[in-house]
C-alpha cells in the first residue's frame, strides 16, 4: 500500500484488466456484493479518510467473510490476481490525489452512455462506513462538510427511503455533471483535510486550517447545495447523519 511519501508511480488498470477485477467481483457469492465502479468509490474513501485502513479490516466488506463463488472456495491465483489488481488501483488513487492530479471517478456508462455515478457515491459511502465514528469531524464541520454533499446526493439519488433522496423528480444532465465534478473536487479536499490526521495516527485532530476551504459554509438551517431546496439537515445533513 502507498504512503504519503512515497515516489512510487503504479501504471493504471487497462481495459482488460479492469474486465478482470469486475469479473471477479461479480462473482463473488456477497449479497452486498460491488461492481467496480463502487469499488472504485469504496477504495477513494479509503483512500483520502482520516485514517490507514487495513486490509484485514475491508476485504470482508468487498469479497463476502467465506470468499465463495458459485458455491465454492474461490481459486487462489484468482483471489491472488484480484487482490493484486485492487492494491493497484488503490495506490493508482493514491498516487493521483497525492501527486495533486485531476481525480476522476471511474463509471460505468448505462444503456444510454451515461454515467450517473450512483454506484461510484454508494461506494464511497460504504467506505466512510468502514471506520463511521472517524468521519464524524468532516461531517459536523460547517466550514468544510459542504464536500460531501455532492456524494450524499448521488448515494441517495434513488433511496428506498424517500426521506432521503435529495430530488423528487429527475435530475437533469447538466445538474448530474455538476454533481459529479462536485464528488470528484469534493474526494481531492477530504484528502488534504484528513491529511495530518493519516500521518499522525489515531491522535484526534482539534483544528484542520493547512488548506483553503473549496466549499460555502453550510449551516443545519441553510439550503442544501445540492439544489433540493430543503434545509440542510433534512437533506444531505440527513445522510450524513446515518454515519454517527
Amino acid at each position: 500500500m502507498q504512503t504519503e511519501d512515497s515516489d512510487f508511480s503504479p501504471e493504471p488498470l487497462t481495459d482488460a484488466e479492469l474486465d478482470r477485477l469486475s469479473a471477479t467481483l461479480a462473482r463473488f457469492a456477497n449479497d452486498r456484493s460491488m461492481n467496480v465502479e463502487e469499488l472504485d468509490g469504496f477504495l477513494a474513501a479509503l483512500v483520502c479518510g482520516p485514517d490507514i485502513v487495513l486490509p484485514s479490516e475491508y476485504l470482508s466488506e468487498i469479497c463476502g467473510r467465506d470468499l465463495l463463488v458459485a458455491g465454492a472456495e474461490i481459486d487462489p491465483s484468482e483471489l491472488q490476481d484480484f487482490l493484486s489488481l485492487m492494491l493497484r488501483h488503490w495506490n493508482v488513487i493514491a498516487d493521483t490525489l497525492n501527486s495533486g492530479e485531476l481525480y476522476l471517478p471511474l463509471l460505468l456508462l448505462d444503456a444510454n452512455g451515461v454515467g450517473r455515478a450512483n454506484d461510484w457515491a454508494k461506494g464511497f459511502v460504504r467506505g466512510m462506513r468502514v471506520h463511521p465514528g472517524d468521519w464524524s469531524l468532516l461531517v459536523d464541520d460547517e466550514d468544510h462538510g459542504g464536500s460531501l454533499v455532492p456524494i450524499f446526493a448521488l448515494a441517495h439519488e434513488n433511496d428506498p427511503d424517500p426521506s432521503l433522496r435529495p430530488y423528487q423528480q429527475p435530475i437533469s444532465a447538466e445538474k448530474r455533471e455538476e454533481l459529479i465534478v462536485g464528488a470528484a473536487a469534493g474526494v481531492i479536499t477530504i484528502y488534504h483535510y484528513f491529511e495530518a490526521s493519516r500521518l499522525l495516527g489515531p491522535e484526534p485532530i482539534q483544528n484542520v486550517t493547512t488548506f483553503r476551504r473549496e466549499t460555502p459554509k453550510i449551516g443545519r438551517n441553510d439550503p442544501c447545495p445540492c439544489g433540493s431546496g430543503k434545509k440542510f439537515k433534512q437533506c444531505c445533513g440527513r445522510s450524513g447523519s446515518t454515519l454517527h
